[in-house]
């Protein structure tokens, strides 16, 4: 009777959770989940290799903890439960923060911008708003950085709007138009797409930071992870990923 009790007990009672960090250093291996599909964070190049701003944060994590690195191509649908499921140690794909996220995973402070900013060929002078004046822009009708350009924007300014992104590109690949609002993701994908056009940023129309992703409750992890970024970000690592992938340092990102 007694051992049956027991071994009832033993069906039910959970196992103890083994904290990440000490699994990390144990096996001297982390694994961890980033985009394949999303340039510039992310994305395959020709080689058939994982490459990008989000690849190379996670790289640095790896090194800066001394183990090896396994990368997890994950979807946006799928990042977060494979944080939840142990399939990823860490995620480090364009994930922003908000209360809902909150509510399921913790995160680090935050490794690089995610914003929409205008762009263009590097012999137009643009610094912000006011060089606008007498220029066409193309941007995609009612999406963010529509709201915020039509906001700074001077009269003379000719915003062409388009239904879709790839409309709002094709404008500017053709020459339709002289500069370009959109999401650093767009911008890049554009960029290594058409190198000829000589595309740069000009200025940021809003910033939304990215964070990593990491496990309710893992605080010795998350712990080490911001001491990583907070080293990075002193000796002007990360603004060298930023510059490198989206062409503007990190700049001034909340903890």
């Amino acid at each position: 009777m007694i051992r049956k009790l027991l071994l009832s007990l033993a069906l039910v009672t959970p196992l103890a959770h083994a904290d990440v960090l000490d699994d990390v250093m144990a096996k001297k291996s982390i694994s961890i989940a980033v985009p394949t599909d999303f340039p510039p964070y992310g994305f395959v190049a020709t080689d058939l290799k994982p490459q990008g701003l989000d690849v190379d944060m996670a790289g640095l994590i790896a090194a800066k903890l001394g183990v090896k690195l396994e990368l997890v191509p994950v979807t946006s649908a799928n990042r977060i439960p494979y944080l939840q499921t142990r399939k990823a140690d860490l995620v480090i794909s364009t994930l922003g923060k908000n209360p809902e996220r909150e509510k399921v995973i913790d995160f680090s402070a935050a490794y690089s911008p995610f914003f929409q900013a205008v762009f263009g060929p590097k012999t137009i002078a643009v610094k912000g708003p006011a060089d606008l004046a007498g220029k066409s822009v193309s941007v995609t009708r009612g999406a963010i950085e529509d709201m915020e350009l039509t906001k700074i924007a001077p009269a003379s300014a000719d915003l062409k709007r388009f239904e879709d992104n790839n409309a709002t590109v094709s404008a500017f690949v053709s020459g339709q138009v002289q500069l370009i609002a959109t999401g650093a993701s767009v911008a890049g994908n554009l960029m290594a797409k058409n190198p000829q056009l000589g595309t740069e940023f000009k200025f940021v129309l809003k910033d939304s930071p990215n964070f990593i992703g990491i496990a309710k409750g893992e605080d010795k992890l998350r712990a080490k992870v911001n001491e990583v970024i907070a080293e990075a970000k002193k000796s002007g690592d990360l603004d060298k990923l930023a510059v490198k992938w989206l062409g503007r340092p990190a700049g001034d990102l909340p903890q």
